[in-house]
């Protein structure tokens, strides 16, 4: 069991960025895009942890405040990112499971964002 990560989450929703921050430097984040139409499912791409910093359960907890940040928004979550889906299986109380054509319809618009590929 990875120990609870001592980082600060910040949204950069312009950037479509989660991204987690251990004494001031960028240590891990997810990329992401909410849905259309607003306000719509906030779909996780991708969960990247740097190298030096695997193991202290940061992924984790960007995911946790991944699921949370969109509970607060009032909006599911799509993960189409391998780690939160995989993430989401193993916390079934904190990560609803998106209905089958919401994963469909977001697999289409993840097609209109080529940057997040």
């Amino acid at each position: 069991m990875a120990e609870k990560a001592d980082v600060e989450i910040r949204d950069d929703r312009e950037r479509g960025s989660l991204v987690a921050y251990e004494g001031g430097e960028p240590v891990g984040s997810i990329a992401y895009f909410a849905m259309e139409p607003a306000p719509g499912a906030l779909v996780a791409v991708h969960t990247v942890v740097r190298p030096e910093h695997e193991g202290k359960g940061i992924a984790g907890a960007l995911v946790r405040e991944f699921y949370s940040m969109a509970g607060r928004e009032g909006v599911p979550v799509v993960p189409l990112c391998p780690y939160a889906a995989k993430w989401a299986q193993r916390h079934p109380d904190e990560a609803p499971e998106a209905p089958a054509e919401l994963v469909q319809e977001a697999k289409r618009q993840l097609g209109d964002h080529p940057e997040l590929h």
